[in-house]
């Protein structure tokens, strides 16, 4: 986030909070909420089925105020209306950033240059809905004359992440007679391991490029195309085989895929924002057209939200502002996602994409040198695999590391006390991170357990 006018540390509300850090910087969590019993009623939001709970951050009222202040004086509302209107907001390459529509379920026009774009958008969601049904009820079949039974993924960065995903997080909905792949990296072992154990008469490859010149995919590709037309033994089995994500007509075609089985998506799709298009035919062939336009309409509530709601109620901006106050108040360096529940067990790669590549910037829209950071190191595991792997870092360690914690309330897979004990070590986790423990209270539980004075 940048302002319209001048440098951002020089906005009243930056010096206001670079003030205010000073003050608070030495309080402890525990001391917030002992001082304020309604701290959870102020520092938290539901918005449908989604529960944010930010009352374990170092912030108090006077903290939210002049965060939100900062948002305003950067123009932030004006900014996300800029974003929806189809402005060319990406500055560098002079584009508009309208995923947003791939996802407008309320069929608004949204207009590019003066078209609206949702006709464009909607015939593609139906031709996928369409291949994917063919696909998914047998009569879309290989060379053989056999269903396909298994989809290969080639692609990288967004057309690989966000994908990947997806099928996890969403594999309780998955056709059992259709199991997804993912090949991206360039490093052959990916795509040997990956054919190993397929079927050539019922596989089907789907090759995501925008421009189909993408170094990775493409190798990949050719060596999929290659292991292919060596099974059947006759070119012409590719197009039975092989489809696109791509608006390269020409050299799709000169692969020997179908131009009719080419699906397009647009300039105005960011590649870490891309799942929502095309690219993510291979969500639709796993869990359904029917799921993924759910899918779709779930992002566009969300959006709706965040143009909608007040700033002070709008929980992507209170999310952003947080991360910008422990970013550059706090110094933190990182920051830890870390979900409970093994469905989501891909999700940090993928919001590591999505903030590291928006914001990896090292200067303003006007090309100024920035002299604030813009973002931090994402990263993170599942729980409970990470408390035994790096927790203690974020618990004793020197580093300060804010960690989002998510957690389903209820779960796929109830089975016995899992589901429990899954909930009770995420919410043990966030109270001892809160609550923090003094060297006397150590010495004090020691000396309660039988340790002796001298071991002490």
């Amino acid at each position: 986030m940048t302002e319209p006018n001048g440098t951002l540390t020089a906005t009243p509300a930056w010096r206001a909070l670079a003030a205010h850090h000073g003050e608070i910087a030495g309080l402890h969590m525990r001391d917030l909420f002992a001082r304020d019993p309604e701290r959870f009623d102020k520092f938290s939001l539901q918005f449908e089925d989604i529960l944010l709970d930010y009352s374990k951050n170092r912030i108090t009222e006077r903290t939210m105020e002049l965060l939100l202040d900062l948002a305003r004086e950067s123009g932030l509302s004006e900014r996300i209306e800029s974003m929806f209107r189809g402005e060319r907001i990406n500055v560098t390459e002079d584009r508009a950033v309208l995923h947003t529509a791939l996802r407008n379920r309320a069929n608004t026009p949204v207009l590019v240059d003066g078209e609206d774009v949702m006709p464009r958008v909607n015939a593609v969601l139906e031709r996928m809905g369409a291949f994917s049904e063919a696909v998914r009820n047998g009569q879309w079949t290989g060379y053989s004359g056999r269903p396909i039974t298994d989809v290969v993924n080639i692609g990288i960065g967004g057309s690989d992440l966000g994908p990947v995903m997806v099928t996890e997080a969403l594999k309780p909905y998955a056709s059992p007679r259709l199991r997804p792949h993912f090949v991206s990296n360039i490093d052959g072992t990916h795509i040997v391991e990956t054919l190993k154990g397929l079927d050539p008469e019922t596989t089907l490859f789907i090759v995501a490029s925008k421009t189909f010149t993408t170094q990775e995919t493409i190798t990949n590709a050719h060596t999929a195309r290659a292991w292919l037309v060596a099974a059947a033994g006759d070119e012409e089995a590719v197009a039975r085989h092989f489809v696109a994500l791509s608006t390269n007509r020409r050299e799709v075609t000169a692969f020997g895929i179908d131009a009719d089985n080419m699906f397009e998506f647009w300039d105005w799709v960011g590649g870490r924002y891309s799942l929502w298009s095309a690219i993510g035919l291979s969500i639709a062939l796993t869990i359904g057209m029917r799921r993924f336009e759910e899918l779709l309409e779930g992002a566009h509530a969300m959006d709706k939200h965040f143009r909608e709601a007040p700033l002070a109620r709008n929980m992507p901006v209170i999310l952003a502002l947080l991360g910008i106050w422990y970013n550059n108040f706090f110094g933190a360096q990182s920051h830890a996602i870390l979900p409970y529940d093994q469905y989501l067990h891909r999700f940090p790669a993928y919001f590591q994409q999505g903030d590291m590549e928006s914001n990896g910037k090292g200067v303003t829209l006007d090309g100024e040198p920035v002299d604030y950071s813009t973002g931090p190191v994402i990263w993170g595991e599942p729980g409970t695999n990470g408390q035994h792997a790096f927790y203690q870092l974020i618990h004793q360690g020197t580093k300060l590391i804010p960690a989002d914690f998510l957690a389903p309330v209820e779960s796929h897979n109830p089975i016995g006390g899992h589901h429990a004990i899954l909930l009770s070590n995420f919410f043990a986790q966030t109270e001892a991170l809160m609550k923090g423990k003094t060297a006397a209270e150590v010495r004090a539980e020691l000396k309660t357990a039988g340790m002796e004075d001298e071991a002490l």
